[in-house]
């Protein structure tokens, strides 16, 4: 579908009854996968409008070419440029799901400006401002790194002391959501894991890259002493729906802050041993070490495991153990 031709369907968009979700990031990994699960999942009975923001452009063509129906749009958080288009092609959303960041957390450390810049919605959430009604709700990716890392199984209401620049700017991406929206889901993940997405994305992903490494058969290091909470993105996707299927049939007041993380706390070692254990590698290729050891060029929390118990009881969902998870990415990407 040609660019004008993404514009005259918006434009039909904006004059039918039809629910609008805009991912924020769709290029991203996460926003991938997001909007491949609202394309597939639709209710023919009440389908949604999907839109997405791209800042390298154009967006990869095999997206465009795999969900032909969702709408792109290049936008610059840093500036705003760009989000005019889609109140005039797209209309206000009903939901806005903000996976856009930078992630990286030595490129934050390098320029901490741009993480700020980037990171803290002000544009995004601004724009929002702007529509007479304020019936969007927004919901925002966070990350287990506003934690300071010093004990196991962070609770919500812990304390936020982020040890490196990439957990600043997402505390105070926090503060700025919760402060000027009314309608709001902070959702602070852990590491994303599971398959690689339509449009490949450059970065490494998580157990792919263990799986690569493991297979030459050459012995490499992992901490041991540096624990996370991984989550399956199936799961992620998951709770993300089930908020956006909720407001969009009750449209009650929200006003979320969750911990989505999987159910095991895990070290890199246990990590790269589940994939071995799945592929039949040999685990004395995986050689322990103190992640003291290495400077990564910025400073990281020890353990940011995370207490999910909220999550459970608000979303009513069981996210999948880390070893099931990990067998799931490599199957399905033995079948790509």
């Amino acid at each position: 579908m040609t660019e004008t031709e993404h514009c005259s369907s918006s434009l039909s968009l904006s004059k039918m009854s039809k629910k609008r979700v805009l991912i924020v990031g769709g290029t991203g990994y996460l926003g991938q996968h997001l909007l491949q699960s609202f394309s597939e999942d639709s209710d023919p009975k009440s389908p949604l409008a999907l839109g997405f923001t791209h800042h390298s452009s154009p967006p990869p063509q095999p997206l465009l070419d795999a969900i032909p129906q969702a709408i792109p749009f290049h936008v610059d958080l840093r500036t705003g440029g760009g989000l005019d288009a889609i109140s005039h092609a797209f209309g206000q959303p009903d939901v806005v799901i903000n996976c856009a960041a930078l992630s990286v957390p030595r490129v934050c450390e390098m320029d901490p400006e741009a993480a700020m810049s980037i990171n803290v919605p002000t544009s995004l959430v601004r724009w929002l401002s702007s529509f007479k009604e304020s019936n969007t709700l927004l919901i925002h990716l966070s990350t287990d790194q506003v934690y300071e890392g010093t004990k196991s199984f962070y609770k919500e209401e812990d304390e936020t002391v982020p040890v490196n620049v990439y957990g600043k700017s997402k505390v105070e991406a926090e503060h700025y959501v919760s402060a000027n929206c009314r309608n709001f889901a902070i959702l602070r993940s852990s590491i994303i894991y599971g398959p690689q997405t339509i449009s490949p994305v450059p970065k490494s992903l998580p157990i792919q890259w263990m799986d690569g490494v493991l297979a030459k058969g050459e012995a490499l290091d992992f901490f041991h002493d540096e624990f996370r909470c991984p989550v399956f993105v199936k799961d992620l996707i998951a709770v993300i729906q089930i908020l956006t299927n909720r407001w969009i049939s009750e449209s009650k007041q929200m006003q979320l802050l969750l911990n989505v993380g999987g159910p095991d706390r895990v070290s890199r070692v246990q990590m790269a041993e589940a994939v071995a254990h799945v592929k039949g590698y040999s685990t004395s290729l995986i050689k322990p070490v103190s992640a003291s050891s290495v400077d990564r060029g910025v400073k990281s929390p020890s353990d940011i495991s995370m207490d999910i118990t909220k999550l459970i009881r608000t979303i009513g969902i069981s996210p999948t153990p880390y070893m099931d998870g990990v067998r799931l990415t490599l199957e399905l990407k033995a079948t790509l």
